[in-house]
């Protein structure tokens, strides 16, 4: 026997097994969803939950990604990895087969289709052809909707996901595929012309996924542990960080930012770069575009100009001699938006320091501290950008904004203001690292060990 064959634990190990050699191994699936290599390391919402549990009982994470669902039950089921968490829909058929750690997100189906072909209202509509992919929750829908619609037909697939296969639509290859709800909101920000004929599952729950010959010591503590994510407010953060900038999509707005990239951004990205310094410039990018739209000669009627849409005293504090020179508005926006992360307070973290700043840029950072001081006094943390956004709003309300220092201020512009550049910064850095550069061919699984 070889040594790489041999097996040195248990197929299904315990908790204490896995506190005793000092980490856990999760299953997961490669996508901007669950699990990717970013710039600065592993990341994806799957990924830092998983992170979260492994300090929670305090182990090493070890993450053993799969390609496709073909490969992540297996794996499971085989024991190689301890569990699932790879947003997993609670269907029926898993319910029989797997034990499931309690819910934290819920996702529609939504059948989806070409802008500009006719769109199918119904399954009756349907008369061209649909892939999904092979051992998804959406095979399972439609095996159980095929039972009152007989002509229901459709392809599978294991070569391609969900990503893929909206890809494949545009292209005209399919005419239809079926995708998650949280899986579209982030392509449409890309693929703006990918829509939805209708709603084909309504939502149903997300969760990790155990054995059921594992011991329930390890489903204890996942119980334990979502808990007490659900509580202190951890889950809503994180799902805020991923997900809380896509809720809302402007088909004109997507489809014009995605023109300016290739036709503007051009001219524009060597200053972006040279005055970014320590920050990402793609960040600055989104910015300037949220500001004018990357017009040098823009203006409004409160009298802020430029690429970065400076005022007046602003300008001359950042030595901006002309607002309407691009490099100088760059340069000094730069400037300023750095001056603001340092004024937030060292604790906060990033991205969380970045969205108070952002905040601060348009409201002003009086106006964002009142609304900390608020987030506080009703119990809420004034250090998680979560917390105080869904106070920021309350700054219109006499009964509030009479009780602080700077008194009152459009709170929810802010909260807008923030959510766009982070949608505009997601797209830019989409085409940064998808797009333009040169794309890996090396598909060999990695194996993530963290601390």
């Amino acid at each position: 026997m070889s040594i790489s064959g041999c097996k040195t634990e248990p197929d299904h190990p315990s908790l204490n097994r896995i506190l005793e050699r000092g980490y856990v191994t999760v299953g997961t699936l490669y996508g901007p969803n669950s699990y990717y290599l970013g710039a600065e390391g592993p990341a994806g919402f799957e990924y830092e939950l998983a992170k979260k549990y492994a300090d929670y009982i305090g182990v090493k994470l070890k993450v053993l990604p799969s390609y496709s669902l073909d490969e992540l039950f297996p794996r499971l089921d085989s024991g190689e990895v301890d569990f699932l968490a790879a947003g997993l829909a609670v269907t029926p058929n898993r319910l029989d087969q797997y034990n499931f750690a309690p819910s934290y997100d819920a996702i529609s189906q939504k059948l989806v289709f070409k802008q500009g072909n006719k769109r199918p209202r119904t399954i009756k509509d349907l008369t061209g052809n649909l892939m999904v992919t092979a051992n998804s929750s959406h095979v399972e829908n439609l095996n159980s909707l095929q039972q009152q619609h007989e002509t229901l037909s459709w392809q599978e697939t294991s070569e391609f996901d969900g990503e893929e296969l909206l890809l494949k639509v545009l292209s005209g290859e399919i005419d239809y595929t079926v995708v998650d709800s949280h899986v579209l909101a982030i392509n449409r920000r890309y693929y703006p012309d990918v829509s939805i004929g209708f709603t084909i599952k309504k939502p149903e729950p997300l969760a990790w996924l155990t054995s059921k010959h594992s011991d329930d010591s390890i489903l204890g503590s996942l119980i334990e542990f979502f808990g007490e994510v659900h509580h202190d407010g951890t889950l809503l953060a994180l799902d805020d960080k991923y997900y809380g900038h896509v809720e809302k999509f402007n088909y004109v707005d997507t489809h014009a930012f995605l023109a300016a990239i290739e036709n503007t951004l051009p001219t524009y990205q060597p200053l972006f770069e040279k005055y970014s310094q320590d920050l990402d410039w793609k960040l600055l990018a989104a910015i300037s575009y949220q500001e004018s739209h990357w017009n040098p000669k823009a203006r409004s009627a409160t009298g802020v100009r430029g690429m970065m849409m400076l005022t007046l005293p602003t300008a001359k504090q950042m030595g901006v001699k002309s607002r309407l020179d691009p490099e100088q508005s760059i340069r000094g926006g730069a400037k300023y938006f750095k001056r603001l992360i340092g004024r937030i307070p060292d604790r906060i973290p990033f991205p969380d320091r970045m969205w108070f700043a952002l905040a601060s840029y348009n409201v002003g950072f009086g106006h964002v501290n009142d609304a900390r001081i608020i987030t506080q006094r009703q119990g809420g943390d004034a250090d998680r950008w979560v917390d105080v956004k869904s106070r920021l709003p309350l700054l219109k309300q006499k009964k509030y904004y009479k009780t602080v220092k700077y008194g009152y201020a459009r709170g929810d512009e802010p909260v807008h203001y923030v959510e766009n550049i982070r949608r505009y910064y997601h797209t830019l850095s989409y085409f940064d690292e998808k797009v333009r550069k040169k794309p890996v061919t090396n598909k060999e699984p990695d194996i993530q060990l963290t601390e």
